[in-house]
């Protein structure tokens, strides 16, 4: 079985595989401050283009960027809900880490007012 095709089947797999690399990563974080060309993205990595448009395209099978508008330059983007999928997910986790979190603080507030 290879990774490619349980693309559509699981998005989350196809985000979170897309996300494993910290280049890729990377890439996002760059995009999320708007639409680049793929010799833009290069430009902070030492890679080349076959390597930056291999990681474009996982990127792209995992839906988390889409293509502009610009047929020349061909730039990418981040697609609209790109993590929320991941988010979604990842988000009951936080709310129950917050709560702890929250619980936590309650009860060192409680044992300060003890001591006094």
């Amino acid at each position: 079985m290879t990774m490619h095709h349980h693309g559509a089947a699981d998005p989350l797999s196809s985000a979170f595989h897309a996300l494993g690399d910290p280049t890729r990563r990377a890439i996002l974080a760059q995009l999320a401050s708007g639409e680049a060309s793929v010799s833009e993205l290069m430009a902070p990595f030492e890679l080349s283009q076959p390597t930056i448009s291999k990681h474009l395209k996982v990127l792209e099978k995992a839906g988390l960027i889409v293509g502009g508008r610009d047929a020349q330059r061909r730039p990418r983007r981040l697609a609209p809900s790109a993590m929320k999928e991941v988010a979604n997910w990842i988000e009951p986790f936080r709310q129950q880490w917050e709560r702890r979190l929250d619980n936590l603080e309650a009860h060192l507030a409680r044992m300060k007012q003890q001591e006094k």
